[in-house]
């Protein structure tokens, strides 16, 4: 038979030991984020016939746009590292101001079609570095185009571009890429020559 005695100092070892001891909880791992390798930014010459020139980046191709609706002169900036477009559409005025104010208004209606998931539309003129005036549409939110623009000397020709990313990555996942790709435009923007 075991006596009290015997069992009493396990018991106390095993209690006093047991409280000592912090308790671990376990918590799951945050959601992580991509990580993204941004070259730096190196710029080259548009090639190609088209009324229009500028400079884009040396990581990106320039492809024709293979929509049904696309014109002529539209094209892709296509950059195969990120999943992301910037798409240029061009637009001839030919001096007929009720066309232009159509291609403009076209421009309002396709920034405007981001607004179910947009969080905010906002517009600003930027004077490009050439002289020319654009009017650049910044969408925040969960929108595949988070950045459009449009511009145009009224007379003879118009362009518009948008930043697509054809994937359901969050935006705030992209940012880096977003931010990326604006300084692109901007660029796009600063070196536009019409032909």
């Amino acid at each position: 038979m075991l006596k009290i005695s015997s069992i009493l100092p396990v018991c106390l070892a095993v209690i006093f030991l047991s409280c000592e001891k912090e308790e671990q909880s376990y918590v799951p791992k945050p959601k992580g984020f991509n990580r993204i390798e941004l070259p730096a930014h190196k710029y080259q010459q548009l090639t190609g016939n088209h009324p229009y020139t500028f400079e884009i980046s040396r990581f990106a191709q320039a492809v024709p746009d293979t929509f049904s609706t696309a014109g002529k002169d539209w094209i892709f900036i296509n950059y195969p590292q990120f999943n992301a477009n910037i798409q240029i559409t061009y637009k001839p005025v030919d001096g007929d101001q009720t066309k232009l104010k159509a291609f403009i208004n076209d421009s309002y209606k396709l920034a405007g079609k981001h607004q179910i998931r947009a969080s905010s539309i906002q517009e600003q003129k930027v004077l490009t570095q050439t002289g020319k005036t654009a009017l650049l549409f910044k969408i925040d939110g969960d929108v595949p185009s988070p950045y459009q623009f449009y511009t145009t000397d009224s007379t003879k020709h118009f362009l518009r571009g948008a930043i697509y990313f054809p994937t359901a990555t969050k935006n705030d996942s992209l940012a880096p890429v977003i931010d990326y790709l604006r300084k692109d435009m901007i660029q796009l923007l600063n070196t536009l020559q019409w032909r």
